[in-house]
Order: C-alpha cells, then sequence, then structure tokens
C-alpha cells in the first residue's frame, strides 16, 4: 500500500500546490508545434517494439513508425534506441502521431500515392525499364509513373551505370488522371538532402580542413570534386607537386580523395581544393638526398630561351643555365642543345633553400641522349635572361692577350 500511495503522490498533483494540474498541462504544451502531413521533422528513438518503432518528436505524445521501415532485406534493424533519424508526419488519429520516412511498396495504392503527392512524402520506387525521355517506375500499390533521365541524379553526380532493376525513394512532383499520369523525381530528395548538408558545411567547414571528397568530374583545367553538400574545383596545378600534362592520368571519376580546403566562397557558390596540401612535401629532400656536389638523373620537362628545366623527382626542379649548354660554342636558345623528354644526368651546384631553387651542371663526360653540353665553370641562375656580355669568349681571349703585351 505504501508503494502504491507513492505512486499516487507522483502523479497526481497536490490540491495544495501552487499550480493546477491545467496549469501544468498547458505548461507541457509550450513549444510544441501543430504538425502538417508530410512535415518532417528529427527524432529520437525512444523504444522498439515488435510492430511499431517509438519516437520522441518534440510533441505532447510519441511518434509511432512502422518496424518494417527500419528492417533490411532479411529483417535485421537498421537502427538502436537512442539513434537519430528523420521521418514525415502522417496523421494524428486516436491520439497517435503516425510517421514514416517513405510509403514503401505493398502499403499503398493510388489512394496514399496521392496523398503522399500532396502531404510531399517520399515513395519507394522500382525502375522497370527505359522508356522514351526516361524510366517506367512502378510505386507503391503497383501504380505506374514516369522519371524523367534529368531527375534521377544531380548532374555529374549522375552514375553511368544502368539503375534498371534497382529501387530508391522519390519525389512525385505530378499526379494526375487518379493516378494514370505520375511523375516522380529522385533529384528533388537529392537536392533536399543537399541544401541540408550545405548548412551543417557553413557552420562548420573552414579553409585549411581536410575533407573527404569523391571525383564527379575531368576537365582539361582540373577535376570537380564533391565532398557532401558542396561540389568544387581541384586545379590541375593542385593536383600533385610534380607537373600534371593530362588529368586523366592522375584521376577517375567516381574515385575518392582526401583534399584540403583552399578557398570558400558561399555567396558566389565557389569552392576550391587542393590534394597538393595533403601531400608530403618532396622538398624535405633537398638537403638530405639531394646535396650540393651530388650527381642525379633528370628529366628535362621545359626549355627556355635561358636554359632548361630538368626534373630530378616530382616537386623538385632544378635550372640547367643556357651558359652551360653547346659544348663551348655560344647558343640562342636552350633548345639548340636539349629538347623537352631528354634524360641528362646533372650535378647539383646550388641550392637556395629559401627561394625553393636549384642550380644544376652538367656531369663531364656522362653520355647525353642529344649533342654535348659544357662542363666548365659558369653561370648557373633561374635568371630570366640569358648570360650577359658581347665580347663573348673570342673578347675574353683578346683580353688575356692585351694584358700580357703590358706585362712585357
Amino acid at each position: 500500500m505504501d508503494a502504491d500511495k507513492e505512486l499516487n503522490d507522483h502523479i497526481i498533483p497536490d490540491p495544495e500546490s501552487e499550480e493546477s494540474f491545467a496549469e501544468l498541462l498547458e505548461e507541457s504544451l509550450i513549444g510544441t508545434v501543430e504538425l502538417s502531413p508530410g512535415q518532417q521533422v528529427e527524432a529520437t528513438v525512444l523504444q522498439i517494439g515488435r510492430q511499431c518503432v517509438f519516437l520522441d518528436v518534440g510533441q505532447k505524445g510519441e511518434g509511432i513508425l512502422d518496424l518494417r521501415e527500419v528492417q533490411d532485406e532479411e529483417g535485421h534493424l537498421t537502427l538502436a534506441v537512442g539513434d537519430r533519424i528523420k521521418a514525415y508526419f502522417v496523421s494524428r488519429a486516436g491520439g497517435e502521431l503516425r510517421f514514416t520516412t517513405r510509403i514503401a511498396a505493398g502499403m499503398a495504392g493510388a489512394a496514399q500515392i496521392e496523398e503522399a503527392w500532396r502531404s510531399g512524402i517520399p515513395v519507394e520506387g522500382h525502375l522497370e525499364k527505359e522508356i522514351k525521355g526516361g524510366y517506367e517506375v512502378r510505386l507503391a500499390g503497383g501504380v505506374r509513373a514516369f522519371c524523367p533521365f534529368s531527375q534521377l541524379g544531380l548532374g555529374r553526380q549522375a552514375t553511368a551505370e544502368n539503375p534498371v532493376g534497382t529501387s530508391r525513394a522519390f519525389r512525385i512532383t505530378r499526379f494526375g488522371e487518379q493516378g494514370r499520369n505520375v511523375v516522380v523525381s529522385h533529384r528533388a530528395l537529392l537536392e533536399e538532402e543537399r541544401a541540408r548538408q550545405r548548412e551543417t558545411l557553413k557552420e562548420t567547414l573552414k579553409e585549411g580542413m581536410v575533407v573527404k571528397g569523391v571525383v564527379t568530374a575531368l576537365r582539361d583545367f582540373g577535376a570537380f570534386v564533391d565532398i557532401g553538400g558542396i561540389e568544387g574545383l581541384l586545379p590541375i596545378s593542385e593536383v600533385g607537386y610534380g607537373r600534371v600534362e593530362d588529368i586523366g592520368q592522375v584521376l577517375q571519376l567516381g574515385q575518392e580523395l582526401e583534399v584540403a580546403v583552399k578557398k570558400l566562397d558561399w555567396e558566389a557558390d565557389r569552392f576550391s581544393f587542393s590534394l597538393r596540401e595533403t601531400l608530403a612535401d618532396p622538398w624535405s629532400k633537398v638537403g638530405s638526398i639531394y646535396v650540393e656536389g651530388g650527381s642525379y638523373p633528370g628529366t628535362v620537362v621545359r626549355v627556355a630561351q635561358f636554359g632548361a628545366f630538368v626534373t630530378l623527382e616530382d616537386g623538385i626542379d632544378g635550372l640547367l643555365h643556357i651558359s652551360r649548354l653547346g659544348g663551348g660554342r655560344r647558343l640562342k636558345h636552350a633548345q639548340e642543345a636539349v629538347h623537352t623528354g631528354q634524360v641528362l644526368t646533372v650535378t647539383i651546384e646550388k641550392i637556395d633553400h629559401q627561394q625553393r631553387r636549384i642550380s644544376l651542371l652538367p656531369v663531364a663526360g656522362a653520355r647525353q641522349e642529344v649533342g654535348e653540353v659544357d662542363a666548365a665553370p659558369g653561370r648557373s641562375s633561374y635568371q630570366d635572361t640569358p648570360a650577359s656580355g658581347s665580347m663573348g669568349t673570342l673578347g675574353d681571349m683578346l683580353k688575356a692577350q692585351l694584358e700580357k703585351k703590358k706585362k712585357r
């Protein structure tokens, strides 16, 4: 009896209390919002029963969700108590708040499909076959619908795989002729989810962060990468430390990447990423593996008038100045002695760590692919003009002869 009395004392307010039961009820309803059919809410799973899932939806009563909606094909649960899910309000009947994540096949007929159209509730559909302009889709209750090609995916994210025979959720965009003219869109649901992801990213994403993404398109100037909520450009110059000529040889559609956020412009809807900033900097090898006086094989990657740029490995380039080329001949352009793609053996003459520059010398006596190179000491730098001095080698010889005459 004492236990019953304690329970009653807990449930029934004391008549002498300052707050009446009506006041307590009114207070409990403060902050609740009247739900309308089709409205999406975030709910917390309170309990999982034999037929239903009970949800906390921020209302006076608990929400009820059919258990079959949270089971996989083998009947296993896909969530647990405490999980947060998104559900759509269907109706309020008999004091119960009915919710659904979607109208699934076998659970509805044309009447329910029409209600889903009016309320904006997603429906499950199976792509039966490809027809002119799109796909024939079978919805719940055997209702047939049409999905245009453009409404199956999000532009560049659309997969090249044949979707016929697969199932997915759809938004009903048109319902006419008592269910004989139904048009659906999977893209509409993707766009809604993308908009929610974008709002979340605006609060959390910062420049410099490393995020996961998927390559959605390849272009000559770079690749487009989707990180879930936004899509941005990965410029070809940010793919790696080495020079990339054909991005298709480095990246492929659907490839998953970790990229660093370079720029965020929410107003202009322009975003850029960098793959290079997530990779180890090869320059860290300069001074340890690559040292002054050391000789290494290299490949000519660019030829300018003043010299040739030689790659020792991706991200480590050096300059072989025109004054080192020609085997004693005066050259007007470095291409007279070397060409792009040529393999050379070079010696590191000088390393400028502050400017991240390397000056190179050809290795004396090393066998070269084309012509000869002059290994005599001389000028070697990144200066963009050829070596000065109009008298050249002949002037030096005349000057030496004059000096000898003066001494006599």
